[in-house]
């Protein structure tokens, strides 16, 4: 099998399953196998707002734990570029999984009072140019699918949908995920 090559950055794109986490954990994996001085820091957006939500975020700790044990977790629903800036270094390889999960609490929280406003429309760009080492971002495509009946559905799709351009925009390469296989937009997988 051929080494997996790491870019200076990444948008792993796909729906739910698709094999979008497994590519990052896959890519962080090959970073740390290159040199003993790399690190990685899986910065993780989601909440546990629910039982089944709080299972999944176990589940995927004890996995990631078995699948890239040397990876360190921080926990960061809403302030990701700042979490960013704080982890990236050029020795470390930083995994933002996921986008989606964090424009979700931005803009459509539990406590509705809390909600935040849409991040800029260069907010990711920055973030990305910022990164001091390579850095991973995980987003789901859902704009592929019906348009939502309801007005705040088809707002966060639209917002996703922008926001995942921008990341686009920004990053070196651009994959696509479906099936667990890799399907490259922009750059070389």
């Amino acid at each position: 099998m051929a080494e997996l090559a790491v870019a200076r950055s990444e948008l792993i794109l796909g729906g739910q399953k698709s094999g979008k986490t497994a590519r990052a954990e896959a890519l962080a994996a090959a970073w740390l196998a290159r040199s003993p001085a790399h690190r990685a820091v899986y910065i993780a957006t989601a909440q546990a707002w629910d039982e089944e939500m709080r299972e999944r975020i176990a589940r995927h700790r004890r996995d990631r734990a078995l699948r890239v044990p040397a990876m360190e977790t921080v926990e960061e629903p809403l302030e990701l570029v700042r979490a960013i800036g704080a982890h990236s270094r050029a020795d470390t390889l930083v995994v933002v999984d996921c986008l989606t999960l964090w424009l979700t609490a931005r803009l459509l929280p539990v406590d509705a009072l809390q909600a935040l406003p849409a991040p800029d429309d260069e907010l990711i760009e920055r973030a990305v140019a910022a990164a001091a080492g390579p850095l991973v971002l995980v987003s789901n495509e859902i704009g592929l699918g019906v348009i939502p009946m309801g007005r705040e559905s088809r707002a966060f799709v639209d917002a996703l949908g922008r926001l995942n351009q921008q990341a686009a925009r920004a990053c070196e390469r651009v994959t696509l995920m479906a099936a667990g296989l890799p399907l490259p937009l922009k750059g070389q997988s």
